[in-house]
């Protein structure tokens, strides 16, 4: 992620929406982001195709943070491997 002082203000498509998106980071990687975004939004909406979308947005949220959390508890499992090893 390039980041920056620089503000960027890029528009992208969520769910054939057009969403302004203003952000330090580089066009390229809110781009990035959106897609992913996206991608989970339509693989909701696949599955619930009578799902409203801020629904699907909440569970796009919530396996989001689920895969956050994931890998924030294997980093620290990782740190604390690193550590007994020295």
């Amino acid at each position: 992620m390039n980041v920056s002082n620089e503000i960027n203000s890029v528009r992208v498509q969520i769910c054939g929406e057009e969403h302004p998106i203003k952000g330090k980071a580089s066009a390229d990687y809110i781009r990035r982001l959106a897609h992913m975004i996206d991608e989970q939004m339509k693989d909701v909406l696949d599955k619930n195709p009578n799902l409203p979308r801020h629904r699907a947005a909440i569970l796009v949220a919530l396996n989001l943070a689920d895969e956050l959390e994931k890998l924030r508890e294997e980093h620290k499992e990782l740190l604390n491997l690193i550590e007994q090893v020295q």
